[in-house]
């Protein structure tokens, strides 16, 4: 028996073909921002790299002609954060072998909080721990956290902390403990650009130790990959 032949000369019952449909190129990031890509992601850079507030940002590109309110600003930033770190990324070295550690402290919902930060040779952020206490369970959660996500290092310096001293004694017996005067000084100036950055945003507004350690460790991550960036950019230059 003769299967029945359709109008398009086919037989009924057999799969017809289609033409393929064009494959949907994945939509660009920026799609519908009024701005340039260049103007958004300078704008978010600037907010990352110095201690600037969102309306400052908005002075300063109103002064050059770009008319944006900080509500706009505020959301190119959470948007767009994150881009500018992947893209940083690759300029990143391996964490060094020697780590400079230290304590600083910031304001989180009107109380003081300790914040243990630990930089490489580099100037690059190893790991950052916001404490409600500066003593040896502290020190010890945040020198863990660091040695599980980039191994031991070979040197450890820190100022004379008895907190630092034992925890090291008990987490890296095998590695050089340096406490000698100004030896740690990479690490205490860089506590400047945590601070600057906190600064416009008036301290952090809820006292929620996770979170805000959380918040803490992406300030000092974005900022070292933005500023990482920045670096690299100017030696291609």
């Amino acid at each position: 028996m003769q299967a029945a032949v359709g109008p398009a000369g086919e037989a009924d019952g057999m799969k017809r073909h289609h033409p393929d449909r064009p494959v949907r190129q994945p939509s660009s990031a920026f799609a519908g921002f009024q701005f340039p890509p260049d103007v958004i992601l300078l704008a978010v850079r600037w907010y990352l790299r110095y201690g600037l507030s969102y309306r400052d940002l908005e002075e300063l590109l109103a002064e050059r002609g770009v008319e944006v309110d900080h509500v706009t600003l505020y959301r190119w930033v959470q948007r767009f954060t994150p881009l500018i770190v992947d893209a940083a990324r690759p300029c990143r070295h391996a964490a060094g072998g020697r780590w400079f550690v230290d304590e600083t402290y910031v304001k989180v919902a009107g109380s003081w909080r300790y914040v243990y930060r630990a930089v490489d040779q580099f100037g690059q952020v190893i790991d950052v721990l916001v404490s409600t206490k500066r003593d040896v369970k502290a020190a010890t959660r945040f020198l863990s956290a660091g040695i599980r996500s980039h191994g031991e290092p070979a040197e450890v310096t820190t100022d004379r902390s008895p907190a630092l001293a034992r925890a090291i004694v008990e987490l890296l017996s095998a590695t050089h403990h340096d406490t000698t005067q100004y030896a740690n000084n990479r690490v205490e100036p860089d506590h400047g650009r945590l601070k600057a950055r906190l600064r416009p945003m008036r301290g952090l507004k809820r006292d929620r130790t996770r979170r805000s350690s959380s918040k803490v460790t992406r300030l000092c991550r974005t900022s070292d990959e933005a500023t990482t960036n920045s670096a690299s950019k100017h030696s291609q230059a």
